[in-house]
Order: structure tokens, then C-alpha cells, then sequence
């Protein structure tokens, strides 16, 4: 899968903390909390792990969620052909901190996705 492949995922939940505990008992997961954008993560290069990944406390949806982010180079193009294939935007392309930016989207079957360019490609 080297192309576009799997690089981060997000679960979001109604209790964060909740949730953290879970994963760090039945899984022993490295999970930490990073402040600056209040999220617990595992990182990529953790053995566990197949991608980075992090836990969330809801904020503004109303049902938890997961969503899997796949890595591009591209995302302006990308966004477009989201759309040209049926897919539809939820949260269009924009810069997240650490410089990075992310595009949520819904596949034809309404399940979200995101792609995520890295600084630099």
C-alpha cells in the first residue's frame, strides 16, 4: 500500500478518558495526552502501532466516530477528485497545528474519511 497509504486514525468519544483507559487495559496501548490539541496518541513508529492514532472527547458531533486518515501529496487535488467520484466534502481542506492539512470527507456511502498532506509533500 504504498501509495496514498493508511498513516493516522481518530476515535471519537463521548469520554476520552474513558476510552484511553480501555485501550491502555485490553491492549496495553502507549496512549498519551498532547495538550496543545487535546488529544490522547499513539505514535507511528510505536511497535503497536500500524499508524499514528489518537482519542478524542466530542466537541461538536453528536454520535462517537473513527476515522482513518490517508496520507497524500496532493490534497487540493485530491479534495477534487473526492468529489468527482461521488464523494462528498464535510470539512474542506485546512492547516491543522504542526502544519499539516487535512480534508474530512464522506464516500459515496456516507462513511468519513480524511486525507492528510505533510508539511512539505
Amino acid at each position: 500500500m504504498s501509495n496514498n497509504p493508511v498513516v493516522f486514525w481518530e476515535l471519537a468519544s463521548h469520554d476520552a478518558e474513558k476510552s484511553v483507559k480501555f485501550f491502555r487495559n485490553v491492549f496495553n496501548w502507549n496512549l498519551k495526552y498532547y495538550d496543545k490539541v487535546g488529544i490522547y496518541e499513539i505514535a507511528a513508529d510505536d511497535p503497536q502501532a500500524f499508524s499514528g492514532g489518537g482519542i478524542f472527547t466530542l466537541k461538536k458531533a453528536r454520535l462517537p466516530f473513527l476515522t482513518i486518515y490517508i496520507k497524500v501529496t496532493n490534497i487540493e487535488e485530491m479534495a477534487r477528485r473526492i468529489q468527482q467520484f461521488g464523494g462528498q466534502i464535510i470539512e474542506p481542506v485546512h492547516e491543522i497545528p504542526g502544519g499539516a492539512r487535512i480534508c474530512l470527507f464522506n464516500e459515496p456511502s456516507g462513511v468519513t474519511f480524511a486525507v492528510i498532506q505533510h508539511p512539505g509533500g
